[in-house]
C-alpha cells in the first residue's frame, strides 16, 4: 500500500488541468505515441472543442521512480467549472492528496480558492504546481506570493512546469510520490468502497469508478449499496489504465473499475458505499451528498412530432448523466416537453448542445428559473420552480429565494465597476478582502435568480477578461416574487410567462414586448403585446396592421362613398380583431428566451 498514491488535479478553469494530466499520461508510459491525441482524459467532443472536462475521469499509471521502486500512480482529473463543483468533492474523497494547479500569468483565482477549501475539508496534502511558465506574461514570483497569500502554502515546494512542453513534469512525479502519503486501510476488515463516478457502456451496463477504502473485493462477489439498498453480483472489476485492465481483486487503497449488471445509473446513486451482502460494514463512508438541481428549464421540440425522440435522447443522456432530472411538461403553445432540473447554466448549455448534436433535434428552451419556497395563508409551503404552477397571488403569505455568497477576484481598478454589477443584480451585502498587490477580493450575498442570465458575461467585459466568479449557496431569504404573464392579442402565451423580483419586472416585460413585436409577423389587425402581474399592464408594445387601400377603385364621385368603404373596413378590422388567431412563430420564442441567456 505505500507504494499506491490516489490524487486528483484541481484548479479554476483553464490553467492547464487537462494538459497537465495528458504529460503524466506520456511520462509514464500510459499509452502509445500512436493513440495519444490532446486532452486524452475528456472523452465528449463537446469537451474538446470548449477546452473543458464536464465528467472526471481516472486512469492508473506505473511509474519507476528515481529510487528504483515502482509506484501505482491513481489519477483522477476533475472539472474546474462551479457547476461541477459536486464531481470535484467526490474525487476529492476518493484521494489522500492533490495537484493545485496555479496558472503563472493569471495567478491565484476564484476557483482555486474554493477547491483549496474543499480538498481541506477531507484533509488532503496539497502540492502547489505551477504551470504555464513557458508563457510571456508568466510572473512566478508574483504567483508564489499569491500562494503564500491567498492559500496559505508554502510557496518554495511550487513546482514549475510548462505542461504544454513539458518541462518540469519528471519533478511533478517525484513530488507526487515524495510529498503526498499513500493510503490508508485493512484489506481484512468488511468492505467498504465508495462509488465517485459512473459511466454507461451500451454493452456491458454501468461501469463504477471506486475507490476501496477498506476491506477486499473480489469477482463474483454480492455487493451492496447502502444508500440505494440495492444488490448486485460483480461481473468483473479492474484498473482504469487507457484500456479496462481485468484484475481479479481490489484491495484497501486502490482505485479500479467494476461491471456489476448495473442497467442504468439512474438505479444506483453516485456517492454511495459498497460493502458485502454476505459481510456488510457497519455505516457508510461519511460525507455522501447528493446533486442538488439549482437550475430549471423547459425543454421542448422545435418540430412537435420529434417529441418521441426527445423522449428517448433524455432518457440516454440521464443513462450517463445522474444529475439530470426531467419530467413531462406541456404548453399551449409549443405542445409536450420536460421540464428540466440542471446545476447550473453551463449544465444546461452542455445538455442542449449534446441533444442538439448527438440527436439532431432542433429545440425551445424557457428561460431559466430558480426554485422558490412558498408559504401559503392555510399554513402549508409549497416549492415552485414553474412559472406554470405559481399559485394566486392572494393565498401567498410569503416567498423566498435561494441566495448565494459570490467570491469575485479583480484587479484593483475594475474595483468599482464590479460593486456596481453587484449593486445591479440585489446584493444584499459587499467586502473587500486585499489579497496582493493589486488584486482584490469582492464577497457579495446576492439572489442566485440574478446571477443566472448576464451576469458572467458583464463581469468578463467589465474587467477585461482578468475577472472570476465562484459561489456557494447559503440559504432561502424572503423576497418579493411576481409572476409576469405575457398577453398577445390579449391572450396569455403560457410558456413565455416568468418568475421575477418585483423590482425588475418592469424592464424584462419590455424587454419581451419589444422582441415579440419585432419577430412576429403583421397582421391585417392591429396586436397588442403586454406584459401584466395580475391585472396590472406593466409594458406594452404595438404590431401594427397590413392596411389594404380599399379607395383605390374610386376615381371621383362624392367624398361619402369613400367615407362608406373605410367605415366597411373598420368594422371588418374590428370583427377580425375579436375572432382572429395571431400566429406566433417558433423563431420568436427562441429569440425572446434566449435573449436573456446569451
Amino acid at each position: 500500500m505505500k507504494h499506491i498514491r490516489n490524487f486528483c488535479i484541481i484548479a479554476h478553469i483553464d490553467h492547464g488541468k487537462s494538459t497537465l494530466a495528458d504529460r503524466l499520461i506520456q511520462a509514464c508510459g500510459g499509452v502509445t505515441q500512436r493513440e495519444f491525441h490532446d486532452q486524452l482524459l475528456d472523452s465528449m467532443d463537446i469537451e474538446r472543442e470548449r477546452g473543458i472536462t464536464i465528467k472526471s475521469n481516472t486512469i492508473s499509471l506505473d511509474y519507476r521512480a528515481p529510487d528504483g521502486h515502482d509506484y501505482l500512480l491513481n489519477l483522477i482529473d476533475t472539472p474546474g467549472h462551479v457547476d461541477f463543483s459536486h464531481e470535484v468533492r467526490r474525487s476529492l474523497m476518493a484521494c489522500e492528496g492533490a495537484l493545485m494547479v496555479v496558472d503563472a500569468s493569471q495567478g491565484v483565482e476564484a476557483q482555486t480558492v474554493a477547491n483549496l477549501y474543499l480538498a481541506l475539508e477531507h484533509n488532503l496534502e496539497l502540492l502547489p504546481v505551477i504551470n504555464k511558465v513557458d508563457l510571456p506574461a508568466a510572473d512566478v514570483d508574483r504567483v508564489r506570493e499569491e500562494i503564500d497569500a491567498d492559500l496559505g502554502l508554502d510557496p518554495f515546494e511550487a513546482i514549475p512546469v510548462s505542461a504544454k512542453t513539458g518541462v518540469g513534469i519528471e519533478d511533478v512525479l517525484a513530488g507526487i510520490v515524495d510529498k503526498l502519503p499513500g493510503p490508508t486501510g485493512d484489506s481484512e476488515r468488511p468492505l467498504k468502497a465508495l462509488v465517485f463516478d459512473a459511466h454507461f457502456d451500451k454493452y456491458r451496463g454501468v461501469i463504477l469508478q471506486c475507490r476501496v477504502m477498506e476491506g477486499t473485493l473480489k469477482t463474483r462477489d454480492t455487493i451492496h449499496f447502502m444508500h440505494a439498498d440495492r444488490d448486485f453480483t460483480v461481473d468483473e472489476l479492474g484498473y482504469n489504465q487507457f484500456k479496462l485492465n481485468p484484475k481479479e481483486q481490489l484491495s484497501a487503497g486502490e482505485v479500479g473499475y467494476i461491471v456489476a449488471g448495473v442497467k442504468s445509473v439512474q438505479d444506483i446513486e453516485i456517492g454511495d458505499t459498497i460493502t458485502l451482502a454476505s459481510h456488510p460494514a457497519v455505516e457508510p463512508i461519511p460525507g455522501y451528498q447528493e446533486a442538488k438541481q439549482v437550475v430549471f428549464s423547459s425543454i421542448y421540440p422545435m418540430d412537435t412530432g420529434d417529441y418521441i425522440d426527445l423522449t428517448k435522447a433524455l432518457d440516454k443522456l440521464a443513462i450517463n448523466d445522474a444529475a439530470l432530472t426531467y419530467e413531462k411538461d406541456s404548453s399551449a403553445a409549443l405542445g409536450f416537453g420536460f421540464r428540466c432540473g440542471f446545476l447550473g447554466l453551463l449544465h444546461l448549455d452542455v445538455i442542449q448542445e449534446r441533444l442538439q448534436r448527438e440527436f439532431d433535434i432542433g429545440l425551445v428552451i424557457s428561460a431559466p428559473s430558480v426554485k422558490y419556497e412558498l408559504t401559503l395563508k392555510d399554513g402549508s409551503t409549497i416549492d415552485v420552480d414553474n412559472p406554470s404552477y405559481w399559485p394566486d397571488p392572494m393565498k401567498i403569505e410569503s416567498a423566498s429565494e435561494p441566495y448565494i455568497k459570490a467570491s469575485i477576484l479583480t484587479p484593483e481598478q475594475y474595483v468599482g465597476p464590479v460593486m456596481e454589477l453587484c449593486r445591479e443584480h440585489r446584493s444584499e451585502s459587499q467586502t473587500m478582502n486585499y489579497l496582493t498587490a493589486g488584486r482584490i477580493e469582492v464577497v457579495s450575498e446576492m439572489p442566485l435568480g440574478e446571477v443566472l442570465f448576464d451576469f458572467y458575461g458583464k463581469l468578463k467585459m467589465i474587467t477585461r477578461g482578468y475577472g472570476s466568479f465562484d459561489y456557494v449557496r447559503i440559504e432561502y431569504r424572503n423576497t418579493d416574487v411576481v409572476k409576469v404573464d405575457i398577453l398577445v392579442n390579449k391572450e396569455p402565451v403560457d410558456t413565455l410567462s416568468y418568475l421575477v423580483h418585483r423590482d425588475k419586472a418592469r424592464s424584462r416585460a419590455l424587454h419581451y414586448c419589444e422582441r415579440l413585436a419585432k419577430e412576429i409577423p403583421r397582421h391585417q389587425f392591429k396586436i397588442p403585446v403586454q406584459g401584466v402581474i395580475g391585472g396590472t399592464v406593466i409594458a406594452r408594445s404595438t404590431i401594427q396592421p397590413y392596411r389594404k387601400d380599399v379607395t383605390e377603385k374610386l376615381y371621383g364621385g362624392d367624398v361619402t362613398r369613400k367615407k362608406k368603404l373605410l367605415e366597411k373596413q373598420k368594422k371588418g378590422k374590428a370583427k377580425m380583431k375579436q375572432f382572429g388567431q395571431v400566429n406566433i412563430p417558433q423563431k420568436a420564442f427562441v429569440s425572446v428566451l434566449r435573449a436573456d441567456t446569451d
